[in-house]
């Protein structure tokens, strides 16, 4: 038995360069990991996949990215057994913040580890670009600039470690539908991720702040004005830096001080509707596993 945490990530930049020939799109994106993590316990078992998931009304079948990921593992690998998986979910659903990949990442690693397949980082993260472009990140995590369609990464100064605010509002969103939007209504502000990265060498938190952009911002909080509201608020209560991340519909504040991020969390749970978890940044994956009962972090 193996157990492993599949963890949620923040966009601190995201810039659209264009449609593919192969129909995706053309990335640019600072990615960052976060303490908000999934857990996800995977056992051997004689055939085939059996996937429990602790949330009612979540895809529990090969519309998961966990099924599909263990089904690749299955298939590449040539495996005469099968697993078992059961995810506890704490991360926030269609959210922005990579859950269904998070723990598409986290079978991965727990499957190479559970029959000892001895699978490089790189033939892992090749697995995972088949069949999500956020899981090469969610398998490495850290700080990260992301390219292509999002499974061409360089690792970037890690941000520094610092307490984290997420307000998820009820409001729905496509990333499809985000991309196409965009599409129709290109913004004329873009990332300055070179600025960002200098910054980010030099430790320069503020600069950081202040060079943070997602293009799918504008895009999404037209349709969702809450997300305007929800990020005001954020900077009311004191965040650095307050933005969307991924194609939302989820806000996220960066803050210097745990105090004030936990007042910051405490308001959004006692006067909006919003999904909310205190979390903070974190940093690159170690490839560190337990048997047993132990989490792997």
């Amino acid at each position: 038995m193996v157990t492993i945490l599949g963890r949620a990530k923040i966009n601190l930049t995201l810039d659209i360069l264009g449609l593919r020939n192969d129909g995706y799109h053309e990335i640019a994106t600072v990615m960052q990991s976060l303490d908000l993590a999934d857990t996800l316990t995977l056992r051997r078992q004689k055939e085939g996949i059996s996937l429990t998931v602790d949330l009612p009304g979540l895809e529990a079948d090969e519309r998961n990215l966990a099924h599909r990921a263990a089904a690749l593992v299955m298939k590449e690998c040539k495996l005469r057994g099968g697993v078992s998986i059961d995810i506890v979910k704490r991360i926030p659903v269609a959210a922005g913040l990579a859950g269904g990949s998070a723990d598409a990442a986290a079978v991965l690693r727990g499957m190479n580890e559970l029959y000892a397949l001895g699978l490089s980082d790189q033939d892992l993260c090749a697995l995972g670009a088949q069949i999500g472009s956020d899981i090469p990140f969610s398998l490495m995590g850290g700080t990260v600039l992301a390219t292509g369609r999002g499974e061409i990464m360089d690792p970037l100064a890690d941000f520094p470690v610092l307490p984290v605010v997420l307000a998820k509002p009820p409001a729905a969103v496509s990333t499809p539908w985000a991309y196409r939007a965009y599409d129709a209504h290109p913004r004329e502000r873009h990332p300055d991720n070179a600025s960002f990265m200098k910054a980010l060498a030099a430790g320069d938190t503020e600069a950081c702040a202040k060079l943070a952009c997602n293009v799918l911002e504008p895009v999404t909080e037209a349709a969702h004005p809450i997300i305007g509201a929800y990020r005001s608020r954020m900077r009311a209560c004191g965040a650095v830096c307050a933005m969307m991340s991924g194609s939302g519909p989820t806000v996220f504040g960066i803050f210097k001080e745990a105090a004030a991020a936990e007042r910051a969390a405490a308001e959004f749970c006692r006067e909006t509707e919003a999904v909310v978890h205190l979390t903070r940044t974190a940093g690159r994956y170690g490839a560190v596993f337990e048997a047993g009962e132990d989490v792997v972090k």
